[in-house]
């Protein structure tokens, strides 16, 4: 992007193939969000000459270890609110399976000022930037754990509990903002929708998993209009030989999403079961 008093132009460059072998692991320790966490750097130096007239201006990127699906198509983008709009198909199970290896340069996030991804070479002389690019999924952290009274009872098998199936619902799979992961807002978005489901977080074959077990995945953070700003996620479960089939326990849980933030969150679901679970639904706010 290249600003031009208050007007802005597009120099974009479409795709960019990287050295798999070029992504080392390493601790960062600049000026941006949280020093000290793990970051894979890419240790090759990425290199491209700017047109003339493009001597200053903001940096956007997406990056991906599978091929994305753009709206509006990549060559049509013309300006700023262009680039900002740019979505990307999450649908294919290619990518929902990938969400955690995709990182962006958030719009909203602002450094001494300014967004924090500019350039300037008005001077004429090469300017050197290093980019840190976020995740555009949120992660999901769940634990689930049968209270040691619950785990056996040697006079009624029938009293004890099993989690003998789990998947996660109601997850999105739709276009999502590849600059503002905090606006997916379901209603607006074209061809976005909430129907992907996790199955088999626990099965009835996982015994190793019935009392208790930790497990994660990465999902796209969305509202849905006239809901408040709520995410949603929605927990299917089964106790005591439920299957897929049969499990009938529907847990959702409801978090409020600030739309003004700059960096997706991390969720984390605590399921303690005391008895086994009945065949109902249930809807949860969290903080």
């Amino acid at each position: 992007m290249k600003q031009d008093g208050a007007t802005w132009s597009t120099w974009k460059k479409e795709e960019m193939i990287l050295d798999v072998e070029k992504w080392e692991k390493t601790t960062y320790s600049g000026v941006l969000n949280d020093p000290g966490n793990d970051i894979y750097k890419y240790s090759k130096k990425i290199q491209f000459l700017l047109a003339d007239d493009k001597p200053k201006g903001k940096i956007y990127v997406i990056c991906s270890n599978k091929r994305l699906t753009f709206t509006p198509a990549f060559t049509s983008v013309s300006n700023l609110e262009d680039v900002l709009n740019l979505k990307f198909n999450t649908a294919p199970d290619s990518i929902q399976k990938n969400l955690q290896n995709i990182y962006s340069t958030p719009y909203n996030y602002t450094k001494y000022g300014d967004y924090y991804c500019m350039y300037d070479c008005s001077e004429g002389n090469t300017f050197v930037v290093d980019l840190l690019l976020y995740h555009v999924a949120a992660k999901v952290d769940i634990k689930w754990n049968v209270v040691d009274s619950m785990r056996i009872n040697m006079t009624d098998a029938s009293k004890a509990v099993r989690l003998t199936y789990m998947e996660a619902r109601r997850l999105f799979n739709g276009y999502a903002y590849c600059f503002k992961p905090m606006k997916n807002e379901l209603g607006s978005l074209p061809g976005a929708g909430y129907g992907y489901t996790i199955a088999d977080i626990v099965a009835p074959t996982d015994e190793g998993k019935w009392w208790e077990g930790r497990s994660y995945f990465y999902t796209i953070p969305y509202y849905v209009s006239g809901e408040a700003n709520y995410f949603p996620l929605q927990m299917r479960m089964g106790t005591n030989g439920a299957t897929k089939a049969d499990a009938g326990y529907e847990l959702t849980l409801k978090q409020m999403m600030d739309t003004s933030a700059v960096f997706v969150p991390w969720l984390r679901g605590d399921f303690k079961l005391t008895k086994p679970l009945e065949n109902k639904a249930e809807t949860k706010e969290i903080s």
